[in-house]
């Protein structure tokens, strides 16, 4: 990716994780092997942290959404706990 003009770079919010992560580790790579020319470091820093910024968005936001169903999951749970014969005889212990 070395050498690309800003206006051939996707922006990291229309990237897949997947794709993210992999252009991330690319530019990590780079850097830590001196392959980066002088010209275009400071372009490609201010890429990874672009991404970063991105994935640890996209990770505090179904970090949230997981928060939010998780007490939905438990009561359907614990709906059909209470709903199954002899199912509290058989449930593992709390905790």
């Amino acid at each position: 990716m070395t050498g690309e003009r800003d206006e051939d770079v996707v922006p990291a919010t229309e990237l897949g994780y997947a794709q993210a992560s992999a252009e991330l580790d690319s530019i990590i790579r780079e850097l830590d092997q001196g392959l980066v020319d002088v010209d275009v470091l400071e372009a490609r820093f201010r890429r990874a942290i672009e991404i970063v910024e991105e994935l640890d968005r996209r990770i505090r936001g179904a970090r949230e959404r997981v928060d939010a169903l998780l007490p939905r999951l438990e009561a359907v749970g614990a709906r059909d706990a209470e709903a199954a014969p002899g199912a509290a005889e058989h449930a593992p212990p709390a905790g």
